[in-house]
């Protein structure tokens, strides 16, 4: 009786929260700390080269190396993530990208520095595909970059955390014969094995194995991912689609989103502090405190409107406008803040709506290759980008030249996302009843 009295809408907004609250919010965590593992050398960009005899360009290689070790291993991860199960392979990833992180203390020079950032993006690699590909096993296509975006939150929170934080951990210089950097290392490192740890407990494989869901919600979340599996497996959703001429445009769209993210990510300390002739991580946390509102809204709007296309080129557009602004402002602190603060508006509220795409036309196993191999080919670069914007930063003694390259990337990804052919409204489809 129970199930027939609470119809679709009422099981949805008991059920779809309760996932929301513990497990979006779980993996969001876990991802605030793998960004600022990533990308925390950023903030210590300037000790590191001084200390290490790093030239920017060596940084920008180094520092871009994670994404090489990252790619090699990708797939081979998401696809034993599908066969063992998201709560074991997800936990294995993060203790062990932890204690790889934490082991950058001994760091002692060029070699060393490369090593260990290649045997980072090893360690970690497989974990976001692995989420979003998780999330898709909960999430229906419905309400996807809504809770994307709650997800991917989890970038800008990483700058807003790890500024501050960073800044604390250097202040500690000298404490138990370890250098600041060492210590930044060595503290934020060890959430991810925390983490890890706990996921084996807070995280669970699939909706028909949630015993902390109700009867009810529980037949009624697993009956839904199972109808839009199977939607996805009948329009082409096989291995087939790993041949797909949209898989390739967004593998393409994917590397020139991440050399962007990358490029900026990297180096943006670095920006600030020439621009204002000191460091300021203070500076560092406004672009993303003000990215954060603008990746909810947007993605949210994307799921009110069940358009996806015009809502990522639209991004890409006015974070083009943004780096633009900010290769004419670098002498201005204040304009230049102002102007990467637009580009991170339009740049990070790219990703959730980015990632509502692949599933619309990938499933099943091929779901897992395909979304590996996006983030896979995409994050090259993350190689890429830091290593252009160092090469140029050496050759003309400016960040100009390689935030214009890096907003015509941006053109080029809106371009990219018009021209890909999706069902109408992204094959979104109403809630059905519980049976």
């Amino acid at each position: 009786m129970g199930s027939q009295a609470a119809g679709p809408a009422d099981v949805a907004a008991r059920v779809l929260p309760r996932v929301t609250r513990r497990l979006v919010s779980f993996v969001f965590i876990c991802y605030v700390v793998a960004y600022i593992d990533r990308v925390n050398v950023g903030f210590v960009s300037t000790i590191l080269q001084r200390e290490l005899g790093l030239s920017n360009q060596a940084y920008g290689f180094g520092a871009g190396l994670f994404f090489l070790g990252y790619f090699l291993f990708e797939i081979p991860s998401n696809l034993i993530l599908e066969r063992v199960g998201a709560r074991r392979w997800i936990a294995r990833i993060m203790i062990v990208w932890g204690f790889v992180s934490m082991g950058t203390i001994f760091v002692t020079g060029e070699r060393s520095f490369y090593a260990l950032r290649f045997l980072l993006g090893l360690a970690e690699a497989g974990f976001f595909p692995g989420i979003v590909l998780y999330l898709t096993y909960w999430i229906p296509a419905r309400e996807r970059a809504r809770n994307g975006a709650l997800f991917m939150m989890a970038a800008p929170v990483a700058m807003l955390v790890g500024a501050p934080l960073s800044e604390a951990l250097l202040g500690l210089d000298g404490r138990l014969g370890l250098a600041g950097w060492q210590w930044l290392f060595l503290i934020e490192g060890l959430p991810a094995v925390l983490l890890g740890v706990l996921a084996l407990v807070v995280l669970t494989d699939r909706p028909e194995q949630a015993t902390w869901l109700d009867p009810e919600g529980r037949a009624w979340l697993g009956e839904q991912m199972a109808l839009e599996r199977n939607a996805r497996v009948a329009h082409g959703g096989s291995w087939r689609s790993l041949l797909d001429r949209k898989l390739l445009l967004l593998c393409l769209f994917y590397f020139l989103n991440t050399t962007v993210t990358y490029g900026i990510f990297l180096w943006l300390p670095r920006m600030l502090e020439e621009s204002l002739g000191r460091r300021s991580f203070v500076l560092v946390m406004i672009p993303f405190a003000f990215a954060l509102v603008a990746m909810v809204l947007i993605g949210r709007h994307s799921d009110k409107t069940g358009e996806r296309k015009g809502h990522v080129a639209a991004c890409a557009l006015v974070a083009a406008f943004g780096l633009v602004l900010a290769a004419f402002f670098q002498a201005s602190p204040v304009l230049l803040v102002l102007s990467l603060t637009i580009c991170q508006i339009g740049q990070r509220s790219i990703q959730p709506t980015f990632w509502a795409i692949p599933p619309v036309f990938l499933g099943g196993t091929a779901a897992a290759a395909g979304i590996a191999l996006i983030n896979s080919v995409g994050n090259l670069g993350g190689f890429l980008g830091p290593w252009l914007i160092g090469s140029l930063r050496d050759l003309t003694h400016s960040h100009a030249g390689g935030l214009l390259l890096l907003s015509g990337l941006l053109v080029v990804e809106a371009g990219l996302v018009l021209s890909l052919r999706l069902p109408p409204r992204d094959g979104l489809a109403p809630p059905r009843a519980a049976t």
